[in-house]
């Protein structure tokens, strides 16, 4: 039996509130899934899932024809961990097929019904018969993921840290300043433990932004995956501040550092075991890993200058990772270096108008607080904690740690322009 092809528009995303409800659902482990559908609506919702970055470990097949292509397809093929059944026969039908399917069945597989009645005798007769979850139709990509987490995940397990990664639309914007700000920011406006990767390894400046000069980093993580364990890492770690800690970059040229795909994801799964929030401070560039990374982050920060190759940039930046990302929202965008003298400059409602999205924080040109804190490898609140900047800098910190949501900003119109008369 050969898979039925399933056109999904590609503009179908989750809606906001599946959005948030997602952002609760740990990743799936690495398990074979197989869904045998009737309607069209709960095999593009099984596919739409299949794409979602938590899923990226799990391979996930679909087939049209519900209980009875299963029935026939398990014959002549082994049977995954888990199978969606989607049913819309009677309840005498159902109980005399999943017989037919027992049969062929193996009994470590776990059998998960979508039916379309919401009926509670037929549940509870489902389950003991060893079905291992009742579900009514319509499903939502998180009630879908939410059953297969319940299923596979221990529930003992300690909760995933949020991963946080900070991209720069171009060199040298600024992007891993903000980085290492809004990590001290976390660290002690909730004064929880974050851990900071620098995964620019020839070229990061994390080390100096916090004043270290660690014997070891990032490279011995990455270069010795056999070793990497959460032991392991904690003795890699850079002690910055009382809940902060560095995972540094080298910072030299003694060797190319040319890496797979999936060169980090073991090290960021880790890091995310250890502290409740992981920033990654990932360099301006488009290659398998640092895509993987973007792809598979819980938040992206996008930072950007306010000209014309920034903006197209970011433009690319959020229109792909969008398509990678189908069911999380946008990436957040920084618009940093405001109001360079005489430079001229695209304006934040200009610059934010073709993303059809409101900046999360419009940092300004301030060479004199940026270069002091720079030059002395200090924060930005260690050097002036009642600056503006600081204060959007918290506030960031709110957003990407899901701890407030960004309210909408209004263009200035009429109403700001008299109310600047007023003033006057």
């Amino acid at each position: 039996m050969s898979d039925t092809a399933l056109n999904i528009d590609a503009e179908m995303t989750a809606a906001p509130d599946e959005t948030e409800a997602l952002q609760q659902v740990r990743p799936v482990p690495r398990i074979s899934v197989q869904a045998f559908c009737e309607t069209q609506a709960i095999a593009s919702t099984i596919e739409r899932m299949s794409e979602d970055r938590r899923m990226s470990k799990a391979q996930t097949r679909v087939y049209m024809g519900g209980l009875g292509a299963a029935v026939e397809f398990y014959q002549t093929a082994p049977t995954p961990n888990l199978i969606f059944l989607e049913i819309t026969c009677g309840r005498d039908e159902l109980m005399a097929r999943l017989n037919e399917l027992a049969d062929v069945c193996d009994p470590s597989s776990r059998v998960v019904i979508i039916g379309h009645h919401n009926d509670i005798a037929l549940y509870r007769e489902l389950i003991r018969a060893g079905i291992s979850e009742y579900m009514v139709a319509p499903v939502t990509i998180a009630d879908l993921m939410g059953t297969i987490s319940g299923l596979f995940v221990d529930p003992e397990a300690e909760p995933l840290g949020r991963s946080i990664a900070f991209v720069g639309a171009k060199g040298g914007v600024g992007a891993s300043t903000i980085a290492h700000n809004v990590s001290w920011a976390i660290s002690t406006l909730f004064e929880n433990e974050v851990v900071v990767v620098d995964m620019d390894l020839p070229f990061g400046t994390a080390n100096i932004n916090f004043d270290q000069d660690p014997a070891q980093g990032i490279a011995e993580a990455v270069f010795s995956p056999e070793r990497l364990d959460e032991v392991y890492l904690d003795r890699l770690l850079a002690n910055c501040a009382e809940h902060l800690s560095l995972l540094a970059a080298p910072s030299m040229l003694d060797r190319a550092y040319d890496f797979d795909t999936d060169a980090f994801a073991n090290l960021i799964d880790i890091a995310q075991r250890t502290a409740p929030a992981v920033v990654l401070d990932v360099p301006h560039g488009w290659s398998g890993w640092t895509k993987a990374t973007l792809t598979h982050a819980d938040e992206v920060v996008v930072v950007a200058a306010p000209e014309l190759a920034n903006l197209r940039n970011t433009k690319n930046l959020i229109d792909t990772l969008g398509a990678l990302r189908p069911n999380d929202s946008p990436a957040r965008v920084v618009i940093n270096q405001v109001g360079v003298p005489k430079r001229p400059e695209i304006s934040v409602n200009d610059f934010c108008d073709p993303l059809e999205i409101e900046p999360a924080a419009v940092i300004p040109f301030d060479p004199q607080l940026f270069g002091n804190a720079a030059n002395s490898g200090r924060m930005l609140a260690e050097t002036d904690a009642g600056s503006a900047v600081v204060a959007t800098l918290g506030e960031l910190a709110h957003l990407v740690t899901g701890r407030m949501v960004s309210a909408p900003k209004h263009k200035p119109g009429l109403k700001a322009i008299l109310a600047r008369l007023k003033k006057s």
